[in-house]
């Protein structure tokens, strides 16, 4: 398929431009399904290998942390290099980062591969994501916003369900399932090798590896209002996705194993569904919805711990989904607007950067506390911390505001 000229955004209204819109949104998809399908499967790692609570969120971790640092030396680099070169080489190191996730058999292999799998999601996750920016069609504003948004949390939720069921009902061994992504993600590759280029032929490609976060003036106050919402919705997600499994055994010991997958699993379908529901009310009101829900979540997510069991534990997650529908949509959205296509991959990384070590720190610290303090005090710190985030949050996208509105402007009081 012919390509545009180096720096030259593709017209979005074309037939070409529709189907790589699809692709690249298919790819975000993926790659966070992929992040999700290990979820469901930590018990059985736990019975086999004899995992802690700390072996299990260093696994998480591993990835996070490796994501994170991929982010800030390569988030701009398809800015540089082209979004299509630059997706391919991803989108192969993902594959064989299934195969090395397929083949672990200790906790060692599996840190390796998700080690592998962080760098190789952020290169793509950064390029995927500038690339549907790139391809937005202007009659449709807000679209690929929108797709950066619900690609991400649809696929956690694939993920983390076909990972569950594979293994609960088709029997099939845990490697399978990195196998058949492993599959998906070579086929990936090769679409996007014959897509439209929507950027590329700039200098200083490797001036662009050195660890940084730029992001313009416009973006930086959008991520100031919502970074504690962010912050707080993410860190939740880190922790259901590493210790949820390990939370639904102790809450109710006898349930079935697919418990704790099926608990991520309401954490990401409410968020997916979230995200399509507000598309259209005001960023700031979603954002403040979102956290006014994440209250709610930490309150019946300890109230599963005190008795109420399984049905209040999902009736959290499912909340805390929502509310992570409603911050990381308002907030990508409040962020995104009206960048120019120079500014598109480095404040998606700077996003993505605050998100992930949301994500990956607090999580980290959890399993290390539930192997000295017990799962359950544990649980109940990081939720008031949470509540707490989200709370200054809401201060901060309503309060402060209203007061910057009604002060008087500068120099209105001299003569």
């Amino acid at each position: 398929m012919p390509s545009a000229s180096p720096g030259a955004p593709a017209p979005a209204t074309t037939p070409l431009a529709r189907v790589s819109f699809v692709l690249h949104a298919s790819v975000l998809a993926t790659l966070l399904a992929a992040s999700s399908a290990p979820t469901p499967l930590y018990p059985h790692y736990q019975d086999q290998w004899d995992l802690s609570p700390l072996a299990v969120t260093a696994v998480f971790g591993a990835y996070a942390l490796a994501l994170l640092l991929a982010l800030l030396t390569t988030g701009a680099l398809s800015d540089h290099l082209g979004r299509r070169p630059v997706l391919v080489g991803a989108l192969t190191a993902e594959s064989f980062a299934m195969l090395l996730l397929a083949a672990a058999d200790d906790s060692g292999d599996l840190i390796a591969a998700r080690t592998l799998q962080g760098v190789a999601t952020a290169v793509a996750t950064s390029a995927a994501g500038a690339a549907l920016l790139d391809l937005a069609d202007p009659a449709r504003p807000g679209r690929a916003a929108l797709a950066n948004s619900i690609a991400p949390a649809a696929g956690m939720a694939a993920g983390a369900l076909f990972s569950t069921l594979l293994v609960r009902f088709a029997s099939a061994p845990p490697g399978t399932v990195y196998l058949l992504l492993g599959a998906l993600f070579t086929a990936q590759a090769v679409a996007v090798a014959f897509t439209v280029e929507t950027a590329g032929g700039r200098h200083g490609a490797w001036r662009s590896l050195r660890p940084r976060l730029s992001v313009p003036s416009s973006a930086r106050r959008a991520l100031l209002r919502t970074g504690a919402g962010v912050a707080a919705v993410w860190a939740l997600g880190g922790f259901y996705s590493s210790l949820g499994p390990a939370l639904a055994r102790t809450v109710a010991p006898h349930a079935a194993d697919m418990a704790g997958g099926l608990l991520f699993f309401a954490v990401t379908t409410a968020a997916a569904a979230t995200i399509w529901a507000l598309r259209r009310p005001r960023p700031p009101v979603t954002v403040v919805a979102g956290c006014c829900a994440l209250v709610g979540a930490t309150a019946l997510t300890l109230h599963g711990t005190h008795g109420g069991g399984l049905p209040a534990l999902f009736g959290g997650a499912v909340l805390a989904g929502a509310a992570f529908g409603a911050v990381s949509q308002g907030a990508l959205r409040l962020t995104l607007t009206r960048l120019p296509e120079r500014d598109r991959a480095a404040t998606l990384t700077a996003y993505y950067v605050l998100s992930y070590l949301s994500m990956s720190v607090p999580a980290l610290a959890a399993g290390a506390a539930a192997g000295r303090y017990g799962l359950l005090a544990t649980t109940h710190v990081y939720a008031l911390t949470a509540a707490l985030l989200a709370a200054a949050a809401v201060v901060t996208l309503t309060v402060i505001p209203s007061a910057r509105a009604t002060a008087p402007p500068r120099g209105a009081d001299r003569p």
